[in-house]
């Protein structure tokens, strides 16, 4: 089984994926750290990614599932996974890989942003993620919303993990 974290800057990709991980005994790996020095210069520097920006990082994300289905293991992961073809790419047609969509008013993700300490993303950009974010479908997604606390969207999560 693969989890995948996903929504917009801010929404605790990290945090939920890295206790999704903890309580599943299993890898946890950020999708952020699959992004390469341009990328990360363009976001700091407040400038949106396009779509060739992303496909490389995406295919990256991608082959590290697989590696992790080599293996055997069980992993979660995060990234943004924005638009449905992004999620295409990332799940490639593969039964095993569920998305964990995290949502949240903006103004709740603003605070959260403007909290936020030592990130490469400049909080600016987060009005054109949100611009550009097709949010999955509930067959596609266990979703979640981030005012609840973090604990309670890792218990909902794992129940409905296992209602799968």
């Amino acid at each position: 089984m693969i989890l995948i974290a996903m929504g917009v800057s801010g929404c605790g990709k990290s945090l939920i994926g890295e206790m999704l991980a903890e309580r599943l005994n299993c890898p946890f790996t950020d999708g952020d750290t699959f992004h390469s020095a341009a990328n990360k210069e363009k976001m700091h520097n407040g400038i949106p990614l396009t779509d060739d920006d992303r496909w490389p990082w995406l295919k990256t994300i991608r082959a590290a599932i697989e590696d992790k289905q080599r293996a055997g293991e069980t992993a979660v992961f995060t990234c943004s996974s924005l638009k449905r073809s992004y999620r295409d790419i990332l799940r490639a047609g593969d039964r095993d890989v569920t998305f964990v969509y995290l949502h949240g008013t903006p103004e709740l993700l603003r605070e959260r942003l403007g909290e936020r300490k030592g990130h490469f993303f400049d909080p600016s950009l987060l009005k054109s993620q949100l611009d550009t974010l097709e949010p999955p479908s509930e067959d596609e997604a266990i979703e979640a919303d981030i005012a609840m606390t973090p604990d309670q969207i890792v218990e909902k999560v794992l129940k409905e993990v296992k209602e799968r």
